[in-house]
């Protein structure tokens, strides 16, 4: 028992801090479970630590989506521009081709090309703003690269950022759109597969909650710090990153 709670309080930190990071929480995930042999990952526990990610950024952003509920074309936008990707998300998921997408391989070459990506849209300096700025198209945009998210590797809160750069929204625009987006695609992905716990075992759904619950905490100040940071840097330490993990990923491939 105490070795799960290890094992669950090491994948709830990865989730956590990964989930709205430029950097891929499904990839950390993996890999995590890959090299380290976990016992206790699963496709379940991963969507309920990713449910705890949901439940933060609601809970910080509070205040920010009352405001977004009573703008109607805000709150429509972000609609829309998640539709995308939970519609891919839904038959990647009941076609099983999801899992075949759970490769270090994919991995390796999502996190260094994206990297690249993410650098070259980070140079772009012209600043807009959400509220001013963002319409049909920009939105329909952002959530088409968002789709890309369902690989492991490219990271959804790092595609949309990425997309948001190349439109011209400044960082903590682009990041406050990422983390808007969030909540629909994360409720999406948890809904497909939670519904299913009522078929697990009572253990494993005692692990999936607390999973939840560390995963709120890791995620809640993980949001906080990183809007903090973005305010004031650039995006190139979490670029660097990924072009150094790609890279350990490549020798052991490859070599």
């Amino acid at each position: 028992m105490f070795s799960n709670f290890f094992e669950l309080t090491i994948l709830s930190a990865i989730q956590g801090i990964s989930e709205f990071l430029p950097v891929s929480s499904s990839a950390h995930l993996i890999l995590a479970n890959d090299i380290s042999n976990l016992g206790i990952g699963s496709i379940y526990l991963d969507t309920g630590m990713h449910l705890g990610s949901l439940l933060a950024v609601i809970f910080y952003f509070r205040n920010d989506l009352k405001k977004i509920t009573k703008n109607k074309k805000l709150l429509y936008l972000m609609i829309f521009g998640s539709l995308p990707t939970i519609f891919l998300g839904a038959i990647l998921y009941i076609t099983g081709l999801i899992n075949l997408l759970r490769s270090i391989e994919i991995i390796a070459w999502t996190t260094f090309i994206f990297a690249i990506l993410l650098w070259v849209a980070d140079k772009f300096k012209i600043e807009k703003k959400i509220e001013s700025d963002l319409n049909i198209i920009s939105i329909l945009l952002i959530g088409l690269f968002q789709m890309l998210s369902l690989i492991p590797g490219v990271s959804r809160s790092g595609i949309v950022i990425t997309a948001g750069r190349f439109l011209n929204f400044d960082r903590f625009e682009s990041t406050k759109i990422s983390f808007y987006l969030s909540i629909p695609a994360i409720a999406g992905a948890s809904f497909l597969t939670l519904k299913d716990l009522g078929s697990s075992i009572a253990d494993n759904n005692i692990i999936i909650i607390l999973g939840i619950c560390f995963s709120f905490i890791f995620s809640y100040l993980t949001i906080k710090y990183f809007l903090i940071y973005i305010k004031n840097f650039t995006l190139f330490a979490f670029i660097i990153y990924r072009v150094i993990l790609s890279f350990i990923l490549f020798y052991i491939i490859y070599i």
